[in-house]
This record gives structure tokens, C-alpha cells and sequence, in this order.
């Protein structure tokens, strides 16, 4: 009987918690529209406000300035259309497509070679020109590297600047707030701590308002039309409401024997990052090939970002540190919050049984 298969692939999805998958299931039960009047029309709403009163709570923020979405593209797309409306919008060079792909008046910022966001560029960058949108991720889905985003807050106020942080990868991974972080927008996802696809979330700081990218019907106080997603949205709130702080220790512990025991390059190690990411570099062999080869042995790994329709080659994340090389050869391991003491001991193994069969000799 074969092993079960070893999934670290937790940046692209995190495995469903069991707490988020009963949430579901019993919000499937309920008929009511949110926006009907009638009793199962208040009692769809009633489960709709709990959600996001949880979620607001959890992220630092107050239920009136929570917008739901389908995803954490669309609330990023919100975000600019809403905040970046005659406003320059500076992002950095690793952040998601989400962002850069945004519209072609997007300007990149650079990045150092660990990966954080060069301050002095975005200081630069904000002195000249006028009124700015500055978005940053949190943390990078690929290297897991966490940007200054203190340092880059207040050099946002000292210029009259707004800062969107795409927090999806840090959000249920550190401690994320609103005020901790000093945004002025928070994009959130479901499934990126242990909830289901399909759901997302925009939290604006008290005092913003954002005009409606999707009119529809009036929905979530006239910021974002169509039905709401309750049981994706019921699941999303008890999975934040799960989310354990010592999970970052357990992970953290995983990842650093994963890296020790592995040998190799880890595209921003020199960084702050997140505590369940490591970027492995395997100079020579391409990162589709390790990741088929590995995945061929029961273990799921991802060459970087799971949003490019299963397309593979150099990362364009990898590319703006300075790692032209190595940018096709490197994967990423991300621990799911459920993985199991003897992970990194299988990765390891699987890992070492790929390398004598690729690498190449001499290498």
C-alpha cells in the first residue's frame, strides 16, 4: 500500500479546516436571499453580518467597512479602481499579477536582492508626481519574504499617500491588522487560511469609501453588486476564526529542518518571511521538472505562483531580485497548517531521491 501523498502546496491552497467545511454545509441549509425581507431572507442576512462582523474583527477592522468579494483579485481590483481613481499607482516588482496587471499606468517599484521593497526608490517615487496608491503585498507567495510595510506606511503619510497591502499570504500565517500594518486596504482570500474557494474580502480603514466596480444591485452598501457567496463567506469566517498563533512556531521549525536538511540556495533566506515558505534553488534543473519528478513521488510542491494556468518558467518574482540564473530553477515548498511532524523528514527524502536522478554530474 502506497504512502499518502505529501501536500505542500499551501500558498496556492490551504486544506480545508474542518471547522470552515461545517460552516459551509450548514449555510448550504438555508434558502434565503441576504437581501430579502422575509424570515428566511433575515436569517441568510443574520449568518451574512455574523460572518463578516468575525472577519473584521479578526483583521483589525469594523463590519460597515468590510466589502465581500470572490476572491482576493477581485478585491484587489476593487481596491484600485476605487482608491486609485486620479491617483498614480506605484506597486512593487514582485508583487501579484493581481496588481501589475492592473492597467499599463501601474508603475514597478524595485525590489533589493532579499526581496523586501527598496524604501529609498518608493521615497523617490512619492516626492515627484502627484497623489499615490501604493500597493504591496504583505508577504510574497513565492519566496514568502515580508516587505517593510512600517517603513513604507509612514513614508506613504509623510506624502499624502494611500497604501493597499495585499494580505492574503500573511493573513493567516502572522498577526494582520489594519493599524498594525498602517494600510488603508486590506485584500483578503478564503482559501488561503483553511477556508473555501471562491470567497474574498476588501477591509478599508474607518472613513473610506470605494464606488462600486460591480454596480449590480446595491448589494454590500452599494460597493459591490450580486448575491453574496453565504456559505463560501460562512466558511471564510469560521476559518478566521480558527487561526492559531503557535501554528507559526510549528510551521517556522518545519521549514528551517526542510532548508538545513535540503542544502541549497533559498531565494529570499536573508529576509524576514514568512514562517511555512521555502524557496529551494536547484541550479540546472528546471523547476517544471522537480515539480513533476516530485509530484511523480506522492509529494506536491509549486514552481512559485498557482495563477498562471499551469504555465512554468522563469518567475518573474525571482527575476526582479537579481536571480536571472536561477529564476527557472527554483520551487516552492509551503507547509499547510496541518502538516505533520514528519514532513520535512518525507520532503527531504523525496527530495534527495530527485536530485541523484537530475542533477546534473558534477553539480
Amino acid at each position: 500500500m502506497s504512502a499518502p501523498s505529501l501536500y505542500l502546496d499551501a500558498n496556492a491552497t490551504e486544506p480545508l479546516r474542518p471547522e470552515a467545511r461545517q460552516a459551509v454545509l450548514a449555510a448550504l441549509e438555508l434558502t434565503g436571499n441576504p437581501s430579502s425581507i422575509h424570515a428566511e431572507g433575515r436569517a441568510a442576512r443574520q449568518l451574512l453580518e455574523q460572518a463578516r462582523a468575525t472577519i473584521a474583527a479578526r483583521f483589525g477592522g469594523r463590519p460597515r467597512d468590510l466589502v465581500f468579494t470572490a476572491g482576493a483579485t477581485e478585491a484587489n481590483a476593487l481596491a484600485l479602481h476605487g482608491l486609485g481613481a486620479g491617483r498614480r499607482i506605484l506597486a512593487g516588482a514582485t508583487e501579484h499579477p493581481a496588481i501589475l496587471r492592473a492597467g499599463p499606468a501601474v508603475e514597478t517599484l524595485p525590489v533589493r536582492p532579499d526581496g523586501t521593497l527598496d524604501l529609498a526608490a518608493l521615497e523617490a517615487a512619492l516626492a515627484t508626481g502627484g497623489p499615490a496608491l501604493v500597493c504591496l503585498m504583505a508577504a510574497n507567495n513565492e519566496t514568502g519574504v515580508l516587505h517593510p510595510l512600517a517603513e513604507a506606511a509612514a513614508l506613504c503619510r509623510a506624502h499624502g499617500a494611500l497604501l493597499h497591502v495585499d494580505a492574503v499570504q500573511a493573513a493567516g500565517r502572522l498577526p494582520v491588522t489594519l493599524e498594525g500594518l498602517g494600510a488603508d486596504s486590506l485584500a483578503l482570500s478564503a482559501h488561503k487560511l483553511g477556508g473555501p474557494k471562491g470567497a474574498g474580502a476588501l477591509l478599508l480603514r474607518p472613513g473610506l469609501d470605494i464606488p462600486a466596480l460591480l454596480p449590480g444591485g446595491g448589494q454590500e452598501r452599494g460597493r459591490r453588486g450580486g448575491t453574496e457567496a453565504l456559505p463560501a463567506l460562512a466558511g471564510f469566517a469560521a476559518a478566521a476564526a480558527q487561526l492559531e498563533p503557535e501554528e507559526a512556531g510549528r510551521l517556522a521549525a518545519l521549514r528551517d529542518a526542510i532548508e538545513a536538511g535540503a542544502g541549497l540556495p533559498v531565494a529570499g533566506g536573508a529576509a524576514p518571511r514568512l514562517p511555512n515558505t521555502a524557496c529551494l534553488v536547484l541550479p540546472g534543473v528546471p523547476a517544471e521538472t522537480q515539480v513533476i519528478a516530485l509530484d511523480l513521488a506522492g509529494v506536491r510542491v509549486s514552481s512559485g505562483a498557482a495563477c498562471s494556468s499551469g504555465k512554468v518558467g522563469p518567475s518573474p518574482v525571482l527575476r526582479a531580485m537579481g536571480l536571472e540564473a536561477d529564476a527557472a530553477c527554483a520551487i516552492r515548498v509551503s507547509l499547510p497548517w496541518n502538516a505533520a511532524p514528519d514532513a520535512a523528514t518525507r520532503f527531504l527524502a523525496a527530495h534527495a531521491a530527485m536530485r541523484a536522478r537530475l542533477r546534473p554530474r558534477g553539480a
